[in-house]
């Protein structure tokens, strides 16, 4: 089926001969697919949806799934709220989407607010029903950002700009299994979410009340075959004693900087794997894919990705293509693109050999004296130190360079670091450091610790002191 022929989820299923095989694990219930064909997750209420702008508030990520595929082409908007976004913010996602109906268990969001007029109860369950699903409008999907220093941003895209990178097989199989460590209310977990359901798969879906062996677990009982997640939630999944309870024939990174020292350990770890790191933003879309185990990507690929524009400026990379939102919804400043059609993605990349390597966030350089220190670039030095496993880079006030770079380390977990000399490793692991970094850029201190923060969008949490 032509790629342009997507009208609807629930259409581009409703065509599918297989639906009966293939589910939705979540890790309070399983459903088939071909339930929703014999039921409504929205306790028939989907109806009086129709032209609304509906915000879909659950804790469950069954629940949100089950409630999308029904409202596509329903709802004239659909508005994703991550649970770990602050419900603080929540009046201002309201007035700035004209939302006027919310869909929630009653946990996540209270089904009490006096400025919406339609409330409807979703747990997941299906009720048993005929129901109209013909579809009225192109909806409109409106997906968050993280809002963690300030009111979050509401993302405008269509179903055709979220699933233009997704190539729908002629004869779906349904063996592939997907999983992923994402909230599919995030770009990351969306885009596997709509993978799946648009290429003939079942998806096992994550839980942020589950601990990571457990869902490795639950993935394994599965038979998941395909997996994707940041570097951060691969590097705390390879801690895990569970992490051998997988077999992937695929793995996929996304959402942070891929650095050889990752790629690597997933390919010990999982020689049986194909591993990608692919690079997207909320905003910019999905613009390529990375296959050669090789960090970074080769220059070649910013003229000849297909479907794809892209150009450096200053050392960062810009965006442009269909899969691309289309505008911020609300009364903001903030612009999504330029005159041009260009995104400006903020991520800086370096020329070396031929290849360009991400360096890390234009907004996260710490200033050192006037001279720039990109935490992740650190970050992929130290991480290649045999001794560590991963590494958070951050900043440290210093009345007289402005600030410091000091190093947060976890230790691999092997007989040599169980009592590790740590004065004699931060020694080894500085200088280690200082063949590969300019002076202004090694760690003042390094610091041991037992685990590091990663939040439910997969990226580690930064705390500068």
């Amino acid at each position: 089926m032509p790629q342009n022929s997507i009208a609807t989820l629930w259409s581009a299923l409703n065509a599918s001969s297989n639906l009966s095989v293939r589910f939705l694990f979540g890790v309070e219930a399983n459903r088939a697919l071909s339930d929703l064909a014999k039921g409504s997750v929205l306790y028939g209420h989907a109806d009086e949806l129709r032209g609304r702008s509906v915000l879909i508030a659950t804790t469950s990520q069954l629940a949100a799934a089950l409630a999308v595929i029904e409202l596509d082409g329903i709802a004239r908007r659909i508005i994703l709220y991550p649970p770990d976004l602050p419900l603080r913010h929540l009046p201002f996602v309201i007035d700035a989407a004209s939302v006027d109906a919310i869909v929630s268990d009653g946990r996540t969001v209270k089904l009490d607010n006096p400025n919406v007029g339609q409330f409807v109860p979703c747990n997941g369950e299906i009720t048993p029903g005929s129901f109209d699903r013909s579809a009225q409008h192109q909806t409109e999907w409106i997906l968050l950002t993280s809002g963690t220093t300030g009111l979050p941003k509401l993302v405008v895209h269509t179903l055709l700009s979220l699933t233009g990178a997704i190539e729908r097989p002629s004869t779906p199989t349904g063996k592939i299994v997907w999983s992923t460590f994402y909230d599919i209310r995030r770009y990351g977990g969306l885009q596997i979410f709509l993978r799946a359901l648009l290429t003939g798969m079942s998806l096992v879906l994550s839980s942020a009340q589950e601990s990571t062996a457990d869902f490795l677990a639950r993935s394994s009982s599965h038979g998941v075959t395909h997996i994707s997640g940041t570097p951060s939630h691969w590097r705390r999944a390879l801690m895990s004693p569970a992490s051998n309870e997988i077999k992937p024939e695929y793995i996929r990174l996304s959402g942070e900087i891929a650095d050889q020292a990752i790629l690597n350990h997933l390919h010990r770890v999982y020689p049986q794997a194909r591993i990608a790191h692919a690079f997207a933003t909320t905003e910019a879309g999905l613009a390529f894919e990375v296959n050669d185990g090789i960090a970074g990507f080769p220059a070649s690929a910013i003229e000849n990705t297909p479907h794809v524009e892209m150009k450096v400026e200053d050392r960062t990379l810009w965006i442009r293509s269909g899969r691309t939102a289309s505008h911020y919804m609300g009364n903001l400043s903030a612009v999504l693109k330029c005159a041009d059609g260009f995104v400006d993605t903020g991520d800086m990349i370096e020329l070396r050999d031929g290849r360009y390597y991400f360096v890390g966030r234009r907004d996260g350089v710490i200033n050192v004296g006037g001279l720039k220190v990109y935490p992740e670039e650190v970050e992929a030095i130290l991480n290649r130190h045999p001794a560590v496993h991963m590494s958070r880079v951050q900043t440290k006030r210093n009345p007289i360079t402005g600030a410091l770079v000091i190093a947060d380390v976890v230790l691999r977990t092997t007989p040599q670091s169980a009592n590790p000399d740590t004065r004699g490793l931060q020694r080894d692991i500085l200088q280690f450091c200082r063949h590969v970094l300019s002076p202004h850029k090694v760690p003042a201190a390094i610091n041991f610790v037992p685990d590091l923060a990663v939040g439910e969008s997969g990226k580690l949490i930064r705390r500068n002191a």
